[in-house]
């Protein structure tokens, strides 16, 4: 046999090797053991992998957070941090850290809100040709405006509403001068001169967009913190029906909304609670952020109460099960109802993202009643032996039984509820 032979035939057994590794048990084993462990006192036991007799697992350091029933089960009994050290002999091969904070409770919403949002300065959502007299032009598409742009001022004056913008095109048309406006543009802003034209068929000023200052829909409630009155409420982000981005918003406000009709989903076509409500209603609460978690904000009035209005612990993504659960909505009138659903996945994200659950309706009369996850349902809590999971946010179009959900976790990050930190700072 050749040298060349030989160093060919060493590269094909490393090769097969490398591509058959992540087939091999205790390869596998190895990269199920998390390098953090995260749970609260008094939940369930959790577990460590087995790596088999030749592979022990040492506590590392003096501290006792956990009780070990035995080696790789661990309990809660108190708050606290410590380390695990999986060893082959006296060699450290990956280390665990697990860390118990005490229990953390929210009050687990479920009611249906009416939403209303008004947009930092004025939205664009289109442009429009103006018919002057030297042809159709479009002022606004000229001026490199774009649908998605918020204008928040105009010749140094701040915009917040729609009638605000009719008489300072008037009077910059009539005075033959351009408008100076300042946009936003995501997360920058730039400026940009716009010249008003005549309309000659409607013999006024105008400037080609269509702009809208607010927007209005109906979700639903998942949480109230109970010490600070925070809230947290959709799991995604509202988004303008015709640009399809996020609403950039000033400030906002949610109010009670009673359902009256629900439009059945069916393969394809969504389905939709229709509800009923007032913007000028008791305001229950602010709008602070509209984000890709949700809508969050301080409650300042009471919600309808439920059977459900009291505390209930949260569960972090690496406790949460497949297997069966339930979700809070309304699909009538005001009253909140609990209805039984089967959770198909969960993902242990240990960074916040979106879409973490997948869930799929069991509950025969939500089914009847709904054809599965509708519009207005979004935020809708979730839970899971006694515990907050998260919330309903997305239905699979195709399947309107089924749908995504949102860890609870990741919610009340946004919600500026940092559970971590505030038991550090009481330890």
């Amino acid at each position: 046999m050749t040298k060349e032979m030989l160093r060919k035939g060493i590269g094909l057994i490393l090769l097969v090797s490398i591509i058959a590794l992540p087939w091999f048990t205790p390869f596998q084993l190895y990269l199920s053991i998390p390098n953090q462990l995260q749970s609260f006192t008094n939940s369930d036991d959790i577990s460590l992998p087995v790596m088999g007799k030749s592979v022990s697992l040492e506590k590392n350091g003096s501290q006792t957070v956990r009780h070990a029933a035995d080696m790789e089960v661990f309990q809660s009994s108190q708050s606290g941090n410590s380390e695990y050290v999986y060893k082959v002999g006296k060699f450290p091969v990956k280390k665990v850290n697990v860390s118990v904070y005490d229990e953390f409770s929210l009050i687990p919403g479920g009611q249906s809100i009416g939403i209303n949002l008004n947009t930092n300065g004025v939205l664009v959502v289109g442009h429009h040709l103006v018919q002057t007299s030297d042809g159709e032009v479009s002022p606004g598409e000229n001026a490199e405006i774009k649908v998605g742009d918020n204008i928040i001022k105009i010749n140094d004056q701040n915009v917040t509403k729609m009638d605000q913008i009719t008489p300072i095109v008037k009077q910059a048309g009539e005075n033959n001068q351009d408008l100076q406006l300042k946009i936003k543009r995501g997360d920058k802003t730039v400026e940009t001169k716009l010249t008003p034209q005549y309309d000659t068929d409607d013999e006024s000023y105008r400037i080609g967009l269509y702009i809208r200052d607010s927007a209005a829909g109906i979700g639903t409630l998942t949480f109230v913190h109970p010490e600070s009155k925070k809230y947290g409420a959709l799991g995604h982000v509202i988004s303008d029906m015709d640009t399809r981005k996020p609403v950039d918003i000033d400030n906002g406000s949610i109010v009670r909304s009673n359902i009256k009709e629900i439009q059945k989903g069916e393969h394809g076509v969504p389905g939709e609670k229709k509800a009923q409500f007032l913007l000028n209603d008791v305001k229950l609460g602010n709008i602070t952020k509209n984000t890709p978690f949700g809508i969050f904000g301080n409650l300042e009035d009471d919600v309808k109460d439920s059977r459900w209005n009291k505390p209930m612990p949260i569960a972090l993504p690496n406790q949460v099960k497949e297997g069966k659960a339930k979700i809070l909505t309304v699909i009538n009138g005001e009253e909140v109802e609990a209805f039984d659903v089967e959770i198909v996945n969960s993902i242990d994200q240990n960074a916040p993202a979106t879409k973490g659950i997948i869930l799929k309706i069991t509950d025969k009369r939500l089914l009847d009643a709904t054809g599965g996850i509708v519009q207005g349902m979004s935020g809708s809590p979730i839970i899971q032996d006694g515990k907050i999971i998260g919330a309903v946010t997305h239905v699979f179009v195709n399947d309107p039984t089924s749908g995504y959900g949102v860890h609870i976790e990741w919610m009340l990050n946004e919600a500026g509820i940092d559970i971590y930190e505030q038991k550090k700072e009481a330890s």
